[in-house]
């Protein structure tokens, strides 16, 4: 019972905090859940520190209920203020991240409306809107619930509902999505004809005007043409308009409506009071040309908008709608997501595979293209893992399901991708804070250019003409869209590669990124290692052998596992281990048969008090020599043997090194293998600087020293062991066919085991950062321009319009040439 209350309680904190008000005042309150307090000491010296913060007016803490109930003067201090505090003093306060589709934004004003707004709400920790995705990604505190959030948006004049995680949800979701997308474009394209049919004549007479050979249309016939496109085929302007004024802002739309509406009342005025005499000082036909060249500019944005987003959809079109399950002794067709764990699943030839899972039966390939970027199918047979998505060759397959849902790697896929894309670079705060403020300040231009030329005697129409100007040729379309879409479409065209970036962080920090570090095994090596030698003193391989794998059975090493595909091969049973250790980087040892038995390197054997004999250590030296990895055997505090084991070389790691020095970057492997193992591998791929007999804390400790020196360090490696060292590079790059600690833990994941993406992944990143750059230039330099050629008279309001769509075509067109890039694999 007492749970509940408790749970009543925090539900009702958390909705009390995401009803109140951001319009309020300056006086606040908002209810904060903590985790972490334990008793009467801690709530007390927390509610101390809540208290001494500046503009808190109370601070009532309960600690059974554990919450902080807070007054305060929003002027002087904030949420974020708050929770950090908490965190500081120990504590912490649950969030979650919430993430809407939004609706209806044509600029980046609007975007930083929306912004703005929810961060003004005390549950909201903080806001993050992207305007190319036309997404909302906002981080609040636990419990709160969405329809808050939704209903801030509906206020500040927009649509939004809740963005669906679950992969068969979202299909149905993006169904309704690309319904609404079409109808739109429909209601725009019959808006345009409608347009360009009536703007035609008018644009003929402003021609054929500056040739010298005046049409003599009708100042009447003008008005006629021109009020359907104002009025009619402009009204998404005034309703933006009216939205974004009515709730106290102001964007895009705003500049339309009023430049055009200048032009078109004006002409009105003039040709009521002059008549057919008017025909000089009539501006219908400029009216009329803004709106048309915008709307088309509209179309053609959101036409390759969607092409920035392709990656994604290409991806979520993978997964099929049904899936043959054998349930009752036949085959049935279920809907894919009543797929379950440990279904068993026919995949007929050249169909999709619907779930993760493993061959139970038969032979065939699989075309895993559009998942890891491999080109070439690839062979699959009972106990391999198939992935979601991939197309199935010409065998039939029957598959026992391990993963379904936003749980396989498709939906594991997708979501990487999203959030990456749905990040913002560091600049993008500049540039939001820029387009927040931007229509006010064009508005003030337009108005100051207006009472300029009326006191430099320029006559009330020149300036009239020259504010429109202004009011039209400034576009913060182009500075919202100039990073999220370079971003979306660097991301999507990597992910189509097979290259996952994690975050913006990490697609930033690749592109700055001086020196590579390899693990080895797994990494420059197939990871598959093999024994290939065995030596006992005693003559016995096979008691070795036993005792040897009897022990690695309980580990999950790589070299373990080849030890037991040794002793498989000889047909050795195993018997139990107990007592069993790990010893990170050195081996394992345990109790098997009566025995105390260690296996490892020599380091290890030392440690356990056991010389290594000349004969042995003179083997281990002309192993290593050739690349093989040594381990011994010691059973009862004596040495009884050794094993060589070998991991092949990739093929492709030579031409991974060398891609990379091409670049001018720094390589280096770390390995935990013996140093002449390590050098050997080097030599056979390239490397001149390496390390042998290195543990995990000696590969973080290597990277902190190239960091301390300025170093821009990239880890890439696959294993459990190498997840300090992902974790503290600067950018950390996990191979796919790798453990879930690295992958989870690494800013980039290669979704196939090839080295060569490493300087891929690398390309891309910089590809992107330079059309991120691109974009913003030409953003700026569009306003920067435009804005004082019309400001001075020097551009007519009909180029001002045309070059206002332009600049956001421009911006978008350019972040789809991203999706023309593919690695530079060659064979």
């Amino acid at each position: 019972m007492e749970s509940d209350d408790k749970m009543e309680h925090l539900k009702s904190a958390a909705a009390a905090a995401a009803a109140a008000s951001p319009n309020s005042s300056s006086a606040s309150k908002a209810v904060l859940p903590i985790e972490g307090m334990t008793c009467a000491s801690c709530s007390s010296r927390l509610e101390k520190l809540l208290g001494a913060l500046p503009g808190v007016e109370g601070v009532t803490l309960s600690l059974p209920l554990e919450k902080a109930s807070l007054q305060y003067d929003d002027s002087q201090v904030s949420l974020d203020d708050f929770t950090t505090t908490i965190k500081d003093a120990g504590f912490d306060v649950p969030t979650q991240t919430i993430r809407l589709s939004i609706e209806g934004m044509t600029c980046a004003s609007c975007s930083a409306r929306i912004e703005k707004r929810l961060q003004a709400r005390p549950d909201v920790i903080d806001a993050k809107i992207n305007l190319a995705l036309e997404r909302g990604d906002i981080t609040v505190i636990a419990g709160t619930r969405p329809h808050g959030l939704i209903k801030t948006i509906e206020e500040t004049g927009y649509g939004a509902h809740l963005y669906q995680s679950d992969l068969s949800k979202r299909g149905e979701q993006e169904k309704q999505r690309q319904q609404r997308a079409q109808k739109e474009h429909s209601r725009d394209m019959r808006d345009l004809t409608i347009a360009v049919v009536l703007t035609t004549p008018l644009l003929a007479q402003m021609i054929f005007m500056l040739l010298g050979t005046p049409l003599n249309m009708s100042p009447l016939v003008e008005l006629a043409l021109a009020t359907p496109v104002q009025f009619y085929v402009g009204r998404r302007f005034y309703k933006g308009a009216y939205a974004a004024l009515r709730t106290g802002g102001a964007n895009m739309d705003v500049l339309v409506a009023l430049g055009t509406s200048a032009a078109y009342f004006f002409s009105l005025v003039m040709l009521i009071r002059l008549g057919d005499a008017s025909k000089e000082h009539l501006y219908f036909e400029a009216a009329a040309v803004i709106i048309t060249l915008i709307l088309l500019g509209k179309i053609l944005e959101t036409r390759a908008k969607r092409g920035t987003t392709a990656a994604i959809l290409e991806l979520m079109n993978l997964r099929p709608q049904i899936a043959r399950v054998l349930r009752d002794g036949s085959e049935q067709e279920v809907a894919i997501e009543d797929v379950m764990e440990n279904d068993v699943v026919v995949v007929r030839p050249g169909e999709k595979i619907p779930v993760d899972g493993r061959i139970f039966e038969g032979h065939s390939t699989a075309d895993e293209s559009l998942i890891t970027g491999e080109s070439l199918p690839v062979s699959k047979q009972p106990g391999d893992d198939v992935t979601g998505g991939a197309i199935n060759g010409t065998g039939r397959l029957i598959i026992t399901t391990t993963k379904v849902g936003s749980d396989t790697t498709l939906g594991r896929i997708i979501q990487l991708v999203e959030n990456a894309q749905s990040g913002k670079a560091p600049v993008q705060q500049l540039v939001d804070k820029i387009a927040g403020i931007f229509v006010p300040i064009v508005i003030v231009i337009a108005l100051l250019t207006f009472a300029g030329w009326l006191v430099a005697g320029g006559g009330f129409e020149a300036a009239l003409i020259a504010s429109v100007a202004v009011l039209v040729i400034a576009c913060p379309c182009a500075l919202g869209l100039a990073t999220p879409t370079a971003i979306v479409a660097g991301t999507g065209a990597g992910a189509k590669a097979g290259i996952l970036f994690k975050s913006v962080d990490a697609l930033q920090t690749a592109h700055s990124v001086d020196t590579v570090i390899f693990d080895k095994t797994g990494t420059l090596t197939k990871g598959r290692p093999a024994v290939t030698h065995l030596q006992a003193l005693n003559g016995d391989e096979t008691q070795m052998l036993k005792l040897a794998a009897s022990v690695q059975a309980a580990s999950e090493h790589p070299l373990a596992r080849a030890v037991l595909e040794k002793a498989s091969e000889r047909d050795i049973s195993l018997s139990p281990v107990t007592a069993f250790t790990s010893h990170t980087g050195a081996g394992v040892e345990g109790q098997v048969d009566g025995h105390h038995v260690f296996i490892g390197n020599k380091k290890l054997i030392k440690q356990a008090g056991a010389p290594v004999l000349e004969e042995l250590v003179s083997l281990q030296k002309g192993w290593e020599q050739q690349g093989h990895t040594v381990v011994f055997v010691m059973s009862d505090g004596q040495v009884i043997g050794a094993l060589a084991i070998a991991d092949p070389v990739r093929e492709q790691s030579q031409q991974a090194i060398a891609q990379l020095k091409k670049r001018k970057l720094h390589v280096m492997m770390l390995s935990g293998d013996a140093t002449r193992t390590a050098s050997a591998i080097a030599k056979l791929t390239g490397i001149e600087d390496f390390r042998g007999e290195t543990l995990p804390q000696d590969k973080a400790d290597a990277i902190k020293q190239l960091q301390d020196s300025g170093k821009v360090v990239a880890m890439i490696g696959d294993g459990v062991n190498d997840a300090p060292a992902l974790a503290l590079a600067d950018l950390g790059i996990a191979m796919g066919s790798g453990s879930d600690v690295a992958m989870e833990t690494a800013g980039v994941t290669l979704m196939r085991s090839d080295p060569r993406l490493v300087a891929a992944s690398l390309d891309i990143s910089r590809r992107t950062w330079s059309k991120l750059k691109q974009n913003l230039f030409w953003a700026f330099i569009y306003n920067l321009i435009g804005i004082p050629l019309a400001v001075l008279g020097l551009l007519s309001p009909a180029f001002a319009g045309a070059a206002m769509a332009l600049s956001s075509i421009s911006v978008v067109s350019n972040s789809l040439l991203l999706r023309r890039w593919k690695p530079h694999l060659e064979r």
